[in-house]
């Protein structure tokens, strides 16, 4: 066997680059384009070369290096990325080149000049799952350096990436002041600091919690979709989440197959949601509280006080169905081809750059929301679960029935539903109410089923919520 086909195994940081919207850029200016990528990629090879980085493989606009320390590939790729940032300052969102980098610590194959092996695959994932401009890291790397330098990360939770064997925990880096959450409007403040936890389903699936906030306590079940510190981030639930935690020590959860939780669980269906629920409950230290429920948390919430009717002294319900939509009898045949159809377009598009299909939900989720909101939820959805469990959850969702439980509820309901919810009709929560003996029913204006901050029903909700649950409590 000659030098050059000698193959040596060790283990690297591995450094993987590409430019987000190659293809696109290339299209409305090729020349320019290219002009752009040989003035870049001197800047980053020299970085790579001043922080002891080898360039094993360059192919169009993707650059592929090792580094025999972590730190220096971690240190080497924020560099790069605040060099380049310089560069784009001023120019249009749709004409500025902005790599995405991903770093993996892993077993390598040398071979030459190349390196080869699943460790090069997990880090090219990574970087596809990069924000432009932005460094996704493994949580090996994570690991490694958590301690070692002055840098700022954002869990991103476990992530299912394309023709990876198992999920892959991972971390964006926090490059800019203003991609920080501000102490006003997070749980960074004082009267805000989150406190993630972490417990286990009854089948072993590990979950996250938070707790934030003051006062008596309320548990939030999870809805589509969650993510414990994205949700703080984005312009959707913060305000929500800000003015629960208010009045409340607020503890809430990202369910199986989304979030901080793990996406790998073999079961997704009501009963393991209601499973997550007791878990999170009970790992909390409650023996009663007020429960609130949104969207398919109605309905897991509902399921969770039938069972457990002891430990639930109030039920809020927001936006809210007993049934899915392909157990309504008001479906018809060109709502099962449509929801076929969505599923499929679930299954190949979900983790693609252009949003495009993720806004055909955002826009029925909630279609008064501004352009800010709509690009934070599409992004939400693309960074909170991956293609296969986001399917597996529309099904299942789409096949809830509970309404043989609703006449076993013994517990003061509160149900609340925008009038003009696009994506689930009032009238599903009306049923709900006429099924629990007592519920109080409210219709709020709108049509947003996610009520976003400047929405005409929020203060209402709030109101209503607020009065509801200051009529008494008993639990802790």
């Amino acid at each position: 066997m000659t030098g050059k086909d000698r193959v040596e195994r060790r283990l690297a940081a591995i450094f993987a680059a590409d430019i987000a919207g190659y293809s696109r850029l290339m299209s409305v200016d090729e020349l320019g384009t290219l002009r752009t990528l040989t003035t870049y990629r001197e800047i980053m090879d020299d970085l790579i070369i001043q922080h002891g980085g080898r360039i094993a493989n360059t192919a169009g606009d993707s650059v592929l290096a090792e580094f025999p320390s972590v730190v220096h590939a971690v240190e080497c790729a924020v560099a790069i990325q605040t060099k380049l940032g310089e560069a784009i300052i001023g120019l249009a969102a749709d004409k500025a080149v902005r790599f995405r980098i991903g770093i993996h610590l892993g077993d390598v194959l040398i071979r030459g000049e190349d390196i080869l092996g699943d460790g090069v695959n997990v880090a090219a994932r990574l970087e596809s799952i990069a924000q432009p401009g932005g460094v996704c890291v493994s949580g090996a790397v994570y690991d490694q350096i958590d301690d070692k330098v002055q840098l700022a990360f954002r869990a991103l939770g476990q992530q299912t990436l394309k023709n990876i064997g198992k999920p892959i925990e991972a971390y964006s880096i926090i490059l800019e002041k203003e991609d920080q959450p501000t102490p006003s409007r997070s749980p960074s403040s004082a009267d805000f600091r989150q406190e993630i936890k972490y417990c286990r389903s009854a089948d072993g699936v590990r979950l996250a919690y938070s707790i934030v906030g003051r006062g008596p306590p309320l548990v939030k079940s999870a809805n589509w979709l969650n993510h414990l510190e994205l949700d703080w981030e984005l312009p959707l639930y913060r305000h929500m989440l800000l003015r629960l935690a208010k009045d409340n020590t607020l503890i809430r959860y990202d369910a199986r197959g989304n979030g901080l939780s793990d996406w790998d669980a073999s079961e997704v269906s009501l009963d393991a949601w209601v499973s997550d629920l007791e878990a999170v409950v009970d790992a909390a230290g409650l023996s009663r509280v007020p429960l609130f429920g949104f969207s398919q948390g109605c309905a897991v919430s509902i399921a969770y006080a039938v069972r457990h009717p002891e430990r639930v002294s109030r039920l809020i319900l927001l936006g809210g169905f007993a049934t899915g939509r392909l157990k309504r009898p008001s479906t018809t045949a060109a709502d099962r081809e449509r929801y076929n159809a969505t599923a499929t377009l679930m299954r190949l598009g979900w983790t693609a750059e252009d949003p495009t299909f993720r806004q055909l939900l955002t826009s029925q989720l909630a279609p008064s929301a501004t352009s800010e909101q709509s690009r934070a939820f599409n992004e939400l959805q693309r960074r909170c679960t991956s293609p296969d469990c986001a399917v597996r959850y529309y099904e299942t969702v789409s096949n809830f029935d509970i309404r043989e439980l609703l006449p076993r509820v013994a517990i003061p309901t509160l149900i609340l539903h925008a009038r003009d919810d696009m994506m689930v009709p009032i009238e599903e929560s009306r049923q709900m109410a006429a099924n629990i003996v007592g519920a109080k029913f409210v219709s709020l204006p709108g049509k947003n089923h996610l009520l976003l901050e400047n929405d005409p029903g929020v203060p209402q909700f709030f109101e209503e919520m607020s009065a509801f649950l200051s009529q008494g409590y008993s639990g802790g």
